[in-house]
């Protein structure tokens, strides 16, 4: 059974703590790393969100054979990963609904759950990664309705493979604002999968994890390969 038992985890700021740009990020975060902070900095360096909000996934749609570590050690991983980021917070609403975690549900409930502005303008953080099978998430001509995508991306072939069958397969005035969206900028390779393979062999990506996930992952021992696995990492 999916754990949701999240008391104590971390919750939207303040009611006026959210000024005129707010970035949605969503993700399994399993954990967070290096990677996703760095999409993070660079999207709102250049589009000056005021707020990005980082959302848990309770279970992707996309990766319903993943097993996912424990809600409230993602979050707790989070929390501290973004503790010196005063602009960076963390949003457990997709933890906290039953299913799997579809983007515009999230993106429907956020005005109202994060008691944003009136005016305030949504984003929705992306890696380059999302854009393939982009078109076949639940009601995507709404996500861009609701939010603005960003689109961290490096050069190379990839994406724009992936923009161009986009092009073709989202409504014209959607894959226009998912195009304006392209930040095309140097992409930090850390990956969660890695990660967690060299934390279930007992090595130390300290060039991965921002300072003390590393520590947390280890003593709560959350990635261990368990004694009977002959050190097989969890399936991805």
């Amino acid at each position: 059974m999916r754990e949701r038992q999240l008391s104590g985890t971390a919750r939207p700021p303040p009611l006026g703590a959210f000024g005129a740009r707010v970035g949605i990020y969503g993700g399994s975060f399993d954990p967070v790393h290096l990677g996703h902070v760095h999409v993070a900095r660079q999207a709102q360096a250049r589009w000056g969100l005021t707020q990005v909000v980082f959302v848990p996934a309770a279970q992707s749609p996309h990766k319903l054979g993943q097993r996912l570590a424990p809600a409230p050690d993602r979050v707790r991983m989070l929390e501290i990963a973004l503790a010196h980021e005063p602009s960076w917070s963390v949003w457990t609403a997709e933890l906290e609904r039953a299913g799997p975690s579809y983007t515009v549900d999230t993106l429907s409930a956020a005005r109202g759950e994060l008691r944003l502005p009136p005016g305030c303008e949504l984003y929705l953080l992306l890696g380059s990664d999302n854009l393939r099978g982009f078109e076949r998430w639940r009601d995507v001509e709404r996500i861009l309705e609701l939010a603005q995508p960003i689109v961290v991306q490096r050069d190379g072939p990839d994406a724009d493979e992936a923009l161009e069958h986009l092009r073709r397969a989202l409504s014209p005035a959607g894959y226009e604002r998912l195009a304006r969206g392209r930040l095309r900028a140097p992409v930090c390779p850390a990956a969660s999968t890695s990660v967690r393979e060299q934390l279930a062999r007992g090595e130390a990506p300290l060039e991965q994890l921002p300072s003390g996930v590393l520590e947390y992952a280890r003593a709560s021992g959350i990635y261990a390969a368990p004694p009977s696995s002959g050190g097989a990492t969890q399936p991805c």
